[in-house]
């Protein structure tokens, strides 16, 4: 009895996984505007699921957590706001205010695959 149910213990270990995700993956993400003092701009719409499946990304190309100078964040580990770290406002030592990082990020990727928006008005639709 003991090995019957060590045995279906391991088979669900190896089977149940794969119907779970260790995250719901939202297909869109809106980057709103928090924390700024004038609101210029609407929530930039962001394909996120677009960027993983259809671009082929991997979750530490955005999501960061860095220890020592590394990033230790791995897949699975909890998604935390941006701006827990990077102040809308004001740099915070070496991290970069939250429009630099944003603008950063994106900015240098779309650059290199020389693709994507780089222009303001292609992310930003402005509040009338």
């Amino acid at each position: 009895m003991k090995r019957v149910i060590i045995s279906v213990c391991i088979l669900m270990g190896l089977i149940f996984p794969i119907f779970l995700d260790a995250q719901d993956v939202p297909e869109t993400i809106k980057i709103y505007n928090k924390g700024y003092r004038r609101k210029l701009y609407k929530p930039v719409e962001f394909p996120h699921l677009a960027h993983i499946d259809d671009y082929g990304f991997e979750c530490t190309e955005c999501h960061h957590n860095y220890k020592n100078g590394k990033n230790v964040w791995k897949e699975g580990d909890p998604v935390r706001r941006c701006m827990v770290c990077h102040s809308p406002t004001k740099r915070r030592g070496k991290v970069h205010r939250l429009m630099f990082a944003y603008h950063l990020n994106c900015k240098r990727c779309h650059r290199e695959a020389e693709s994507g928006p780089i222009k303001c008005s292609e992310c930003h639709k402005k509040i009338h």
